[in-house]
């Protein structure tokens, strides 16, 4: 984790240093897809933001994972579903970033439901949980690039890495 935190933080001294606008524009959107890390599986997501003011997104995320877990002997597989909303600050204009990066953070309020396929005692659901996101992205195109995203404070803490298409 020490190390993601490195590299993260030369990012961001990295991508400082230049001039550019933010990304997304206002009534512009954008899809994200793709892989996270978490204790609970290998998390698939696929999210869409919309550009609702200069520098600031709303968006919303589904997110589905499925794993085994050993308890008391007994071997449980787990499905989980995740939903959420969220709202990013873009520091793009802020810090004069280049225009190939997007730089973010933000709050997000989710909500899980998992179950079991039998009658295993973790069945639930999260009830609602307000989280903090990191992120950035690099566009390889106008359009198309890849994203990386720490978060942190709720059942949505983890990492993702995915590609983002700019609409």
């Amino acid at each position: 984790m020490r190390k993601a935190g490195i590299i993260v933080l030369l990012l961001f001294v990295f991508v400082a240093t230049s001039n550019a606008q933010s990304p997304l524009a206002k009534g512009s959107k954008q899809i994200n897809a793709g892989v996270g890390f978490s204790g609970w599986g290998v998390p698939i997501y696929v999210g869409m933001d919309f550009g609702v003011y200069k520098d600031i997104t709303v968006g919303f995320e589904a997110s589905f994972r499925s794993y085994n877990q050993k308890f008391v002997g007994e071997n449980y597989r787990s499905t989980i579903f995740g939903f959420s909303g969220n709202g990013n600050y873009h520091f793009n204009s802020l810090l004069e970033i280049p225009n190939q990066w997007d730089v973010y953070a933000g709050l997000n309020l989710g909500y899980y439901i998992w179950t079991t396929s039998s009658n295993y005692p973790g069945d639930g659901a999260s009830g609602l949980g307000l989280g903090a996101q990191v992120g950035a992205r690099y566009f390889f195109k106008n359009n198309f690039g890849v994203n990386l995203e720490f978060g942190g404070g709720n059942a949505f803490s983890g990492g993702k890495f995915g590609i983002t298409y700019i609409f």
